[in-house]
């Protein structure tokens, strides 16, 4: 072969192997968030299409992003299994539950992109003869998005423990039952139904407390401290291959959550146009001056996590330390 015509064929062979590796990773993104406060920092990624704008400065072309909203730690995780999701955010607990299920595995194992939010579970009672957890009978029904393995349920056991010792972590195991937030409020507000109690975040447990039959039994920040109570994770597979999306969903975050800190009426304005629920503009900025109401990548208090269902024997795979459950990038944070 002549070496002009051969030096050609690698300059071309060279050209696509660069125009490959541009386009190698994947042009859409398939992402869920719940319906909450929890979830405000996707909300705003989701209306200021922030993912595709970082992920066109990276040098990803137009990414697509297709969102789902989904609740409950065994729904998002059975829809992560099933290749039915690149990201989505969930209760600490759920990921933890996945992750230590699915370590090794390779087509399944997890990953955590990083902390979504910290904020307070109260757990509000219709219930006049219900001061305390003491006070539960068997005729009464907490509801909770998820039992076992959701947010909700893992937080009540950890209270639980706190209350009754840690041997008892399960004794308002059966009076729980699994219902959406929504539905959950509904119920709870009528009072026609079985449910007596509800265990939930913002904004559902501010929009209880409005009426006055309802009273607040538990607020989780009380007896844990101001814990991450949401995270981001993805299959670990997605991660390894398309390292430049994820780093742009990363940055997409970050930047979410500046905007938060800077604009109340803003994110308050998203989070009432994305998730459609039916609160006042002061309602929800009220929720956001919350002290305990926070929005950070850094995840804190997930060793609280790990040792109580640990214990509980909820997961055989425990992580030395918090930073193997996330991404190398958050190794050096001051996270717990």
């Amino acid at each position: 072969m002549h070496r002009r015509t051969f030096t050609k064929l690698i300059v071309a062979a060279s050209l696509v192997a660069t125009a490959f590796t541009a386009h190698a990773e994947a042009a859409k993104v398939r992402i869920s968030h719940g319906y909450g406060i929890l979830y405000l920092p996707l909300m705003v990624m989701r209306d200021q299409q922030l993912i595709e704008k970082h992920a066109k400065a990276a040098g990803l072309g137009d990414v697509k992003t297709e969102w789902l909203t989904l609740d409950g730690g065994n729904v998002i995780n059975d829809a992560m299994l099933a290749g039915n999701l690149d990201i989505a955010g969930i209760g600490a607990p759920g990921f933890i539950t996945l992750w230590s299920k699915a370590h090794g595995i390779p087509r399944s194992e997890v990953v955590g992109l990083g902390a979504l939010s910290t904020s307070s579970l109260w757990l509000n009672t219709n219930n006049p003869n219900i001061k305390s957890l003491k006070d539960f009978t068997p005729k009464d029904k907490i509801a909770i998005p998820g039992i076992k393995t959701s947010l909700s349920a893992v937080v009540l056991q950890m209270v639980a423990a706190k209350e009754f010792g840690p041997e008892n972590y399960a004794k308002l195991d059966p009076f729980t039952v699994s219902l959406g937030h929504p539905e959950a409020v509904g119920s709870l507000l009528s009072g026609k139904t079985e449910i007596t109690a509800h265990f939930t975040s913002p904004p559902f447990s501010y929009q209880e407390l409005k009426d006055p039959r309802i009273t607040r039994v538990v607020d989780s920040s009380k007896v844990l401290g101001n814990i991450t109570l949401d995270v981001v994770f993805a299959i670990k597979q997605f991660v390894d291959q398309n390292p430049k999306l994820t780093k742009a969903f990363m940055d997409a975050q970050e930047e979410a959550n500046a905007y938060i800190r800077k604009d109340r009426k803003g994110a308050a304005a998203t989070f009432l146009r994305i998730s459609k629920i039916k609160m006042s503009q002061d309602e929800v900025e009220k929720m956001l001056d919350d002290p305990d109401t926070q929005f950070s990548t850094t995840p804190n208090g997930i060793s609280q996590y790990i040792t109580f269902m640990g214990k509980a024997g909820t997961i055989k795979t425990r992580p030395a330390k918090w930073s193997e459950l996330f991404v190398p990038a958050l190794e050096a944070r001051q996270g717990s």
